[in-house]
């Protein structure tokens, strides 16, 4: 075995290992050269070298979001680290284990206008779990203090015996600090920070471990139920005869089946899910904005909820989150381990526990409820069905003709990543097969890093990933493909109407130079080229016929990865997403 020869290094990879942190994304530098000496030396740990530090952080999260288990990113000293942020940002958000190893100089180096040197220490305050930030091993610290700084010293022995104090202490610290952050990362699902000063040489190898630190367990503490809580729900759920449950994003498989039957069954219970929440009945309410967009506001009363429960993540639907934010349930309860967002201003129960125990424990104490509810809305979505269908059929060619094409080719037992913006809301109107696992950053909602995420979740799935996402989008993360983990499997599809063109639904004036330029954005990229240096096969469909074509073979396997542009005309989407809210009253 090869290992560094300083011990705050040897420390850090010997405690990553006794957690089973397995998965290291390095970014090259010199800083961090002795923790990428330890890691790509040892067989235990599966390591990645993936240049861009912002890509490289958006595909440690998609390993994570697979895995479920904590992902560490390497990355040197300076603004490499900065640019970790918007995945940072996204996995405290989402939920997502991603371990953050940042080297950094010693502290008597910052701050003297050395290079690569910013403030490193709580760099993300405000969108981590917890930060680490470990102290230099004091004999390597110790060479560098002059006589002058030790005046209370009178021999070289006290000078000596304090210094070796002070290095157990050191030590000590150190171990109880990245034990605390990978535990927490581990046990609460998100991101943490360790801060790791490394002083010259920084590349000299030892083939003996010079540290055996101590390994502090920790454990999730047992799910206790609120009993009495559950008997006050199961009182009022009885008691209600129009309930709302409303599931955010959420992990495939994550409920059981049966709970779902269940809820099903009710005549007072609506279940509305979205794209995102990978939860699946033939009697629940799929396509959100599809059924209460063209509602009166007549309607919108009898839509209102006497219960309002949301589990799971975020909510895509600014739509649902209009109606509820005016028309307030008497109740919302939110059930989940984690924070419950206000985000219809009337939470009054956080039931901090999982969805399954929950309804393990709900189903038992509640009865189907006699009501009219879900039969007067299966009327209004058998009614939007139906015109969705009669729209989508005479439909010119456009980004929503694209959409319907496409995700009725997605493969068999695959997993889909979605871009954010107008990617993940097109996809919201649109029925999936069960089959298929869902994923989109949703946490920050922002466009940078799908594809790398993407990638990420590629590399870590068994199974077939396919992105859709938007040309802006995709142009802003192109730097995801410099990356050497991309299974033959993989499958890109752009969609290129040359600009923003979600912004032309949104209040503006369009069609001046002012909003193309500054909103929209336009441009004539393609990315053909990007797909001709990164070595994907590269097709492309202006057309529905050439779509239809492109699509035939687009899965079949291949040696490498595949990317399909399909460009759509950008002035009339806008108008086209528009009379199909219309034409569904």
């Amino acid at each position: 075995m090869i290992y560094s020869a300083i011990p705050l290094a040897q420390t850090v990879i010997e405690l990553c290992k006794s957690k089973g942190l397995k998965h290291i994304v390095i970014s090259p530098g010199s800083r961090n050269a002795p923790l990428t000496i330890g890691f790509t030396h040892d067989s235990y740990f599966k390591c990645y070298s993936v240049v861009d530090e912002r890509c490289a952080a958006f595909f440690a999260l998609g390993i994570a979001q697979q895995l479920k288990e904590p992902v560490a990113v390497l990355c040197t000293s300076g603004s490499a680290l900065l640019n970790y942020y918007p995945a940072v940002s996204e996995a405290f958000y989402s939920n997502i284990p991603l371990v953050v190893l940042s080297a950094d100089r010693p502290e008597f180096k910052i701050g003297i206008g050395d290079g690569q040197t910013i403030n490193q220490p709580n760099v993300f305050k405000n969108h981590i779990l917890y930060s680490a930030n470990l102290k230099l091993d004091i004999k390597e610290e110790h060479r560098h203090f002059s006589s002058e700084e030790f005046p209370i010293f009178k021999t070289i022995e006290l000078k000596l015996e304090h210094l070796f104090k002070l290095q157990e202490n050191v030590q000590d610290t150190n171990e109880i600090e990245i034990n605390k952050a990978l535990n927490i990362s581990k046990i609460k699902q998100g991101p943490v920070h360790i801060n790791i000063p490394l002083d010259e040489p920084l590349y000299n190898r030892v083939d003996t471990l010079k540290v055996n630190p101590k390994v502090i367990t920790a454990t999730l503490p047992e799910l206790e139920l609120d009993f009495e809580t559950i008997e006050f729900c199961a009182d009022d759920w009885n008691a209600a005869e129009r309930k709302l449950i409303l599931v955010g994003v959420n992990d495939p498989n994550e409920i059981e089946q049966k709970y779902l039957d269940l809820l099903a069954e009710d005549e007072s219970v609506l279940v509305f899910t979205e794209t995102t929440s990978n939860v699946h009945h033939d009697n629940f309410f799929t396509s959100i904005d599809k059924i209460i967009t063209p509602l009166t506001e007549e309607e919108f009363k009898a839509l209102q909820p006497d219960i309002l429960l949301t589990f799971g993540g975020l909510i895509v639907s600014k739509r649902i989150k209009s109606f509820l934010r005016t028309h307030k349930p008497k109740q919302h309860w939110h059930v989940g381990l984690e924070k419950a967002n206000d985000t219809f201003f009337s939470l009054n129960k956080h039931i901090k526990t999982t969805p399954n125990q929950f309804f393990s424990q709900l189903t038992i104490r509640t009865t189907i409820v006699e009501s009219d509810y879900k039969n007067y809305w299966n009327q209004i979505k058998e009614l939007r069905e139906q015109k969705h269908e009669t729209y989508v059929k005479d439909v010119l060619y456009s980004d929503f003709k694209v959409f319907d094409i496409v995700l009725k080719t997605l493969r068999k037992d695959s997993v889909l990543q979605l871009g954010n913006s107008s990617t993940v809301r097109y996809a919201q109107l649109f029925k999936l097969p069960f089959d298929v696992e869902v994923f989109c950053n949703r946490g920050t909602s922002g466009i940078d890093g799908s594809t790398s995420t993407a990638i990420g979740c590629a590399s870590a799935t068994p199974k077939p990933t396919t992105l859709i996402v938007g040309d802006l989008s995709f142009f802003y993360d192109s730097n995801a493909l410099w990356n050497n983990y991309i299974p033959a499997s993989f499958r890109i599809i752009v969609i290129n109407n040359e600009g923003g063109g979600i912004f032309r639904i949104l209040p503006g004036h369009k069609d001046t130079q002012n909003f193309d330029y500054f909103f929209e954005t336009k441009h004539h990229l393609s990315a053909k080229q990007l797909a001709e240096m990164y070595k994907f096969d590269y097709q492309t469909a202006s057309n529905e016929v050439e779509l239809e074509t492109a699509l035939d073979t687009f899965y079949n396997a291949s040696k490498t990865p595949k990317l399909l542009e399909i460009f759509t005309p950008s002035t009339i989407n806008d108008s086209i997403l528009i009379d199909y809210f219309k034409a569904l009253k």
